[in-house]
């Protein structure tokens, strides 16, 4: 597997052997200065601002007492459902010059009110921070429900204020929890190409994408999605530099609040708690149904039934190949537990690191290689047609997704096996049981439950992913997620309503896993 993951890796740095001066030239007198003006300003303001939304919210549904603090608890995961690139159609058709809030405003204010432009980098901004903040909320909480009320105890007993012991004692201890979410948070805002889509905001994904369909260089799309993972390893390396030494206690129960909030502090946890969670799922939801009702509906038909089968069809068949890889892989880590297997297990699941689109570009030009030199020669020599196999297949997309989502699948499996005391295999083999019988009578029951969730969650994120399946796809091969991006495209938010909205119904499945697993880790 790490082989896989090394594939597009390679190619990325081989398809600089030969420069197309021209387009670059093009694209450096045109769009490279604004494309690296666009992604460093992005990734700081989104860093910034998941950081401010999700600590806060964490720190508050964790430690403190306040009212709805119980069911905004979990209702703060719920935006995890919903695909950056549904939430920036709703925002932008909702705000929008002729969309609803500024129509009724003028109707009820002023004829000649009018906003902003909500195509803009603050747009982007605030979709991305409410899209991703709840990767930032759901590590942060897990940290501080970890710390135990011992650290802030002892804290307050040492004269420090609330302020002061989050500020030095719970913070630094969350750090490292608190960085991977922003790491995580960050890669998935540089991988993303609908909602920049949406907003005109042009980043390494769109220029990816316009360089391939629009130049027509599949070698220049390689090289611009090179420079795109030099992004991603330097997220990477900056993660791993900022974690610290420190770890949290062994506590695992939550027990009663530390602060109880009362007055107007009670009342501003509610409202800012709930205040995100209406415009960062309840109001877009509100939002699809309508424009569902509107227009939605009459596009249930053949064509639609056809858009469901081939998404469901290419999540099974990716959730049961990577899910085998990923079985393959703990295995191998359990029966050979050296450092070069724990190096190549670990190397396997940084596909998760590579956005959509730079898989897609690489996976492309290296199978275009092997059609060109090697399948078509020989087709030709056998008497064949002489046509391309690989370029283009189900097959090239199934592999960019086993490599893109290998860590999904592997995180769930991993933890089930580890679970799985060696002495009880051991014991299985004293009785005579072989090592087929071994599997299929005592681990795979047990493996089932981590095998189920990582199934279901590499399904929903391959309903989900865009990019690949966007530059990948076989023809006539349509999924929920492209059927979005056209309609969206074309402005036509009313008719993205439907998959959309199927999208955020199937992606609330791993959201309730996250949900009950969270409760029952910390005994709620």
């Amino acid at each position: 597997m790490s082989t896989l993951v090394l594939l597009p890796l390679v190619v990325l740095l081989l398809s600089w052997h030969q420069v197309d001066r021209e387009i670059w030239s093009h694209l450096w007198e045109t769009q490279m200065t604004q494309l690296l003006l666009n992604t460093v300003t992005l990734l700081f303001s989104v860093g910034l601002g998941v950081i401010l939304l999700g600590v806060s919210l964490a720190w508050l549904t964790s430690l403190c007492e306040f009212p709805g603090r119980r069911w905004l608890d979990w209702a703060l995961m719920l935006p995890f459902a919903i695909p950056a690139y549904v939430l920036a159609f709703v925002f932008v058709g909702l705000l929008d010059f002729a969309g609803p809030v500024q129509t009724a405003l003028r109707t009820w204010i002023d004829p000649g009110l009018r906003f902003p432009s909500v195509r803009s980098t603050g747009g982007v901004i605030i979709v991305f921070v409410l899209v991703f903040y709840p990767y930032v909320y759901l590590l942060a909480r897990s940290a501080f429900l970890a710390q135990g009320k011992g650290f802030m105890e002892a804290a307050r007993v040492l004269g420090l204020s609330p302020w002061q012991a989050f500020w030095r004692v719970a913070l630094p201890v969350a750090r490292p929890a608190i960085g991977a979410g922003v790491a995580l948070a960050l890669m998935e805002c540089l991988a993303d190409f609908g909602a920049v889509s949406v907003f005109n905001f042009d980043t390494f994904t769109t220029a990816i994408y316009k360089t391939w369909y629009g130049f027509f260089s599949l070698s220049s799309a390689t090289q611009l999605a090179s420079l795109l993972l030099l992004f991603v390893a330097l997220l990477l390396f900056a993660e791993h530099r900022s974690r610290g030494a420190i770890r949290p206690s062994s506590e695992r129960q939550r027990g009663k609040a530390l602060y109880h909030l009362k007055g107007w502090k009670a009342f501003f946890a509610t409202g800012w708690c709930v205040l995100v969670f209406l415009c960062a799922f309840v109001i877009p939801i509100i939002q699809l149904v309508f424009w569902f009702w509107q227009r939605g509906r009459f596009d249930l038909d053949e064509r639609y039934i056809a858009l469901i089968s081939h998404t469901i069809y290419l999540g099974l068949l990716a959730a049961a190949f990577t899910v085998i890889a990923a079985m393959l892989l703990v295995f191998a880590k359990r029966l050979t537990p050296t450092h070069s297997m724990k190096a190549l297990t670990g190397f396997s699941t940084l596909g998760y690191a590579l956005p959509g689109s730079v898989l897609a570009v690489a996976i492309m030009l290296a199978f275009s290689y092997l059609d060109g030199h090697a399948i078509i020669p020989l087709s030709k020599w056998l008497g064949g047609s002489g046509k391309p196999i690989l370029l283009g297949s189900l097959g090239a997309l199934l592999l960019a997704y086993v490599i893109r989502f290998m860590a999904v699948a592997h995180g769930p499996l991993e933890g089930a096996l580890a679970r799985i005391r060696p002495s009880l295999p051991e014991a299985s083999r004293s009785l005579g049981v072989n090592s087929f019988a071994l599997f299929r009578r005592v681990y795979l029951p047990l493996l089932m439950p981590g095998t189920l969730s990582a199934a279901l969650l590499v399904f929903v994120d391959v309903l989900k992913e865009m990019p690949a399946t966007l530059l990948m796809r076989p023809f006539g091969w349509d999924t929920l997620a492209v059927r979005i991006f056209e309609m969206t495209s074309e402005g036509e938010w009313s008719r993205a309503a439907l998959p959309a909205l199927t999208l955020v119904l199937v992606g609330l499945l791993p959201v309730i896993l996250l949900i009950r697993r969270s409760a029952k880790r910390f005994g709620q």
